[in-house]
C-alpha cells in the first residue's frame, strides 16, 4: 500500500548566474545524481548538475546527494577539492541542501567504519542504530514535525518517506525540524539558517517527497530575491 501523501567575496557568491536562480546539484560521483535531478526538473527547477567549482561558486543554490558510506563520501568531496567551495558557499549564505549521507556530513563526525570528520557545519555526530530492529532501516516511515520550516509547509504531520541509512544523525535538538522513529527518535529534516538536510530520500518519496523538494525550491527564490 502507498502511504498517504502529504565572509566570502560577494562578487563571487551573489552575482552572475546565481541570479538567474539556477540549483546546482554536486557532482562529486556520488549518490542518486540522475534521480535528484530528475526530481528537481519534475518540479520546475532550473537545474545544473555539475562538480565544477566555478559554477558552483555562480548558483543559487547548492544540492549534496548521497549514497553509501560516510568515509568514502568525504574522502571524494575531499580529492575533488570540494570542501572550501561548499563552506564559502554557506558563509555566503548561499542555500545548501544535503541528501541522505549528504545530509549527514553536514555534521561534525561519524563513527561508521571507523572515526571520520565531517564539513562541522551542524552540531552532532553521526552513529550506528542498534537495538532490536533490523539495519538498515529501509522503508517507508513517518515525518513528525518539531518546528514550522518553509522546508516542511503543507506537509501533513506523520507523511510517509523513503528511507535507506544504518546510521544516523544524533544532532543538537536546535537544528532538528522534523524527526521520525526507528527503535529511538532520530532527525529526519535538519535546518539551521540555510543549511538544511533530509536523512530520507525525497526523489524516492514520491508526492510528499517531490512537495519538499518544491518547497527547497521556493525557499531558494525567496532567498535569492531578498539578495
Amino acid at each position: 500500500m502507498v502511504p498517504k501523501v502529504c565572509k566570502t567575496d560577494p562578487l563571487v557568491y551573489g552575482t552572475g548566474e546565481r541570479g538567474t536562480g539556477v540549483i546546482a546539484i554536486v557532482d562529486y560521483g556520488i549518490g542518486n545524481l540522475g534521480s535528484v535531478t530528475k526530481g528537481f526538473r519534475h518540479v520546475g527547477a532550473e537545474v545544473r548538475l555539475t562538480g565544477e567549482p566555478e559554477a558552483l561558486r555562480r548558483a543559487s543554490a547548492l544540492v549534496l546527494p548521497g549514497d553509501g558510506a560516510f568515509g568514502a563520501t568525504m574522502a571524494e568531496i575531499e580529492r575533488r577539492g570540494l570542501v572550501p567551495i561548499l563552506r564559502e558557499a554557506v558563509e555566503a549564505g548561499v542555500p545548501l541542501l544535503g541528501i541522505c549521507v549528504g545530509m549527514q556530513v553536514l555534521f561534525e563526525e561519524s563513527e561508521e567504519h571507523g572515526h571520520f570528520r565531517g564539513l562541522g557545519l551542524l552540531p552532532g555526530r553521526v552513529r550506528r542504530f542498534d537495538g532490536a530492529l533490523p539495519v538498515p532501516h529501509m522503508g517507508w516511515n513517518q515525518l513528525h514535525a518539531r518546528t514550522p520550516h518553509p522546508l516542511l509547509e503543507g506537509l501533513a504531520d506523520g507523511a510517509h518517506v523513503y528511507f535507506v541509512h544504518s546510521y544516523f544523525c544524533d544532532a543538537e535538538s536546535e537544528v532538528v525540524i522534523a524527526s521520525s522513529d526507528y527503535g529511538r527518535s532520530f532527525a529526519a529534516v535538519v535546518a539551521r539558517d540555510r543549511v538544511l538536510g533530509v536523512q530520507f530520500h525525497p526523489e524516492k518519496s514520491q508526492a510528499v517527497g517531490l512537495a519538499l523538494v518544491a518547497n527547497f525550491v521556493r525557499f531558494v527564490e525567496t532567498v535569492r530575491r531578498a539578495v
